[in-house]
């Protein structure tokens, strides 16, 4: 079964906070695989440019286990190294249906996007709005858009075991016109797989504002090694997040109408995409 990708979920690659088996913790330099920083943060970043199609299952629920949303969605990407468009789309409960949120992002400017609800209502996102709740989920607009590993400043800080693998920690600042909400982020990545098993987010005055913790890894369509499953936890105590994903198509052929305000209302999914 082919399943999410690295980086739609970063970013949605964030942080979460379940229990993971983990041991080992420290910072000793002579754990750290010989990899400079700035190599492993290209790489992870590279893995994002493209194009791809994602079926995910988005659940909120209380910390009781008790379900408040559950959605399937649809999402569509678009990114370079300098850009990036993404599109959310809800395909299920029928009464959300067609519910879309549009985003783009590009160097040197803030993020921005367009909300559509069904029939033809269509607001616009601005950038103070990045911080707003996806779909009601513990993820962010700026979550699922915003490419970390990609800012200037990166470095590695330490190292531990996570569900029984070696990971290190990579920390990620924003540079000089790198605008974002989040003064560093720190990811648990597991070298051998290239896979980040924890994210975190930290605001300006350190405080934790996102984890997010892979649950599941899984293969995509390419052989590459990817988060499937992501739990989200945010600055709400009331909820938790998860996604599952299902199916992950790369190398997908868009339009730019697929990601303009005009083509909002349609759901269906690429052609060189179908089941």
């Amino acid at each position: 079964m082919n399943l999410l990708r690295s980086e739609i979920l970063r970013a949605i690659a964030a942080t979460l906070g379940l229990a993971f088996l983990t041991s080992s913790a420290g910072s000793a330099a002579t754990d750290i695989p010989a990899i400079s920083a700035k190599d492993l943060a290209d790489r992870l970043s590279g893995l994002q440019d493209g194009t791809s199609y994602v079926r995910l299952r988005l659940a909120v629920k209380q910390p009781d286990g008790a379900t408040k949303i559950v959605l399937q969605l649809q999402v569509k990407e678009r990114r370079t190294q300098s850009a990036a468009d993404v599109l959310y789309q809800v395909l299920w409960p029928k009464e959300r249906k067609g519910e879309s949120v549009l985003l783009h992002k590009a160097d040197g400017r803030p993020p921005f996007g367009s909300l559509f609800m069904p029939p033809d209502t269509v607001t616009s996102l601005n950038a103070s709005q990045m911080d707003d709740a996806l779909f009601g989920s513990d993820l962010s607009y700026r979550d699922v858009i915003e490419n970390f590993f990609g800012w200037e400043n990166q470095a590695i800080v330490g190292n531990e075991v996570l569900d029984r693998a070696s990971c290190v920690i990579l920390e990620s600042r924003p540079g000089k016109g790198e605008l974002s909400t989040y003064a560093s982020v720190r990811s648990w990545i597991d070298t051998r797989r290239l896979v980040p098993l924890r994210v975190e987010k930290y605001l300006p005055a350190g405080r934790l504002a996102c984890r997010i913790d892979t649950t599941r890894v899984g293969t995509d369509d390419k052989g590459h090694s990817i988060p499937a499953d992501l739990t989200v936890r945010g600055p709400r105590e009331d909820s938790v997040t998860e996604l599952v994903g299902s199916r992950i198509t790369h190398d997908v052929a868009y339009t730019d109408r697929d990601f303009a305000r005009e083509g909002l209302g349609e759901i269906s999914a690429p052609s060189s995409a179908s089941e």
